[in-house]
């Protein structure tokens, strides 16, 4: 059941008939949730399909779209009163811009490049690698990411988080490649080179449907926030442990 405060499903909207789109609605009913809305394509140029109405009475909006949309998704859903979870990458230089939108607007938006709970702890990993590498010395670092020929973006949002965080435990630039082929969900690996033996820490998505499903959790989570208080979160904070766990601990 949701956590709206009451025992019927959690109503969704989908914004984004694409790949992602179609795999979280497949997921919604054994997810306990029910799909009220679905926008996209020429009905939804700038945001114009996203209202009170279209969007159905949902709970909360998940964004699958493309870089140059979701900002005005996100707007209109803030001006809907309606909480998003957003999944599409390449918009994050905006993120400033938005965040102000749903200050404005008193409203919820969680934003993540991957939904993955893998992808969590598979960061923590390439954390914990990239500091022993420093520390031992003598290793080249390179993170290659490969997604399927669709993907807009380049490198995706994941391989720049786990760029940033490699670069942070090294102390020095890492470079990225991209690979567009197929129909990879996605795999992430960060390369660890020396002179002689390599170290791979690899996350490898084998179905589409962990990051679907990693969204509708992520959408749960933020209706639940929603009822305390909105802001701009992301999957770190779904993530966090309950207040106090770590001193029961």
């Amino acid at each position: 059941m949701s956590d709206t405060g009451d025992r019927r499903p959690l109503r969704l909207a989908i914004i984004g008939l694409g790949k992602m789109g179609r795999a979280v609605e497949a997921l919604a009913h054994d997810r306990g949730c029910t799909v009220v809305a679905r926008i996209g394509g020429r009905d939804n140029v700038g945001g114009s399909g996203i209202t009170p109405a279209t969007l159905g009475g949902a709970d909360v909006a998940i964004e699958f779209t493309e870089p140059s949309s979701a900002p005005t998704n996100i707007e209109a859903c803030m001006e809907a009163n309606v909480p998003v979870v957003c999944g599409t990458t390449g918009w994050y230089d905006q993120l400033r811009v938005v965040a102000a939108s749903v200050e404005r607007y008193d409203g919820a938006l969680l934003y993540a490049p991957n939904f993955s709970v893998g992808v969590a702890v598979f960061l923590k990993a390439v954390r914990a690698a990239a500091h022993a590498a420093r520390a031992a010395g003598g290793f080249d670092a390179h993170v290659v990411e490969v997604h399927h020929a669709a993907k807009k973006d380049a490198p995706s949002g994941t391989a720049i988080v786990v760029q940033h965080t490699a670069a942070e435990g090294l102390g020095r630039d890492v470079p990225v490649t991209s690979v567009r082929t197929g129909s990879v969900p996605g795999t992430h690996t960060l390369l660890l080179d020396g002179a002689f033996e390599q170290i791979r820490v690899e996350h490898l998505a084998r179905d589409r449907r962990v990051f679907a499903d990693g969204a509708i959790t992520a959408a749960r989570w933020l209706v639940a926030q929603r009822a305390r208080g909105g802001g701009v979160f992301t999957m770190d904070d779904v993530l966090a442990p309950p207040a106090g766990a770590e001193e029961r601990a």
